[in-house]
């Protein structure tokens, strides 16, 4: 398997549905570990997900775990999540991780050629969006 970055979520008892949310709104397969599954069937944390990774058609991977509840909770913040190319579906990704979430920046025409839109969604994840516009 090749090196590869992708982004890695934490969440304070979410992670299970904002991933199904991304999966609902990206695609692809989403496997899930909770604690429980990992040996920690009597832990107060035994249902939150230890790791959870979503694999897309688009060759995306987002990665996400549950903080454990002896851990201080803090807002998901000093970075985004940027989707960027040339297909015109990432102008429904952006509507769909909008949903129940802000618009930081409507997606529109920018000074730069492409069309971009900037969203926090309802889980208090940034995202950026990125469409190009061919030359």
């Amino acid at each position: 398997m090749a090196s590869r970055l992708n982004p890695y979520l934490n969440f304070n008892g979410t992670a299970r549905q904002a991933m199904e949310f991304y999966q609902s709104v990206l695609g692809g397969d989403l496997v899930t570990n909770t604690f429980a599954d990992f040996g920690a069937k009597d832990s107060p944390d035994a249902d939150r997900i230890m790791h959870a990774m979503l694999e897309t058609p688009d060759g995306y991977c987002v990665m996400a775990a549950d903080i454990t509840s002896d851990m201080e909770p803090r807002p998901i913040s000093g970075f985004s999540v940027s989707l960027s190319g040339d297909d015109t579906k990432l102008r429904d990704y952006f509507d769909q991780l909008a949903a129940g979430g802000t618009v930081v920046m409507p997606m529109e025409k920018q000074v730069w050629g492409d069309e971009f839109g900037m969203c926090i969604d309802r889980f208090g994840v940034s995202w950026l969006v990125n469409i190009t516009q061919a030359a």
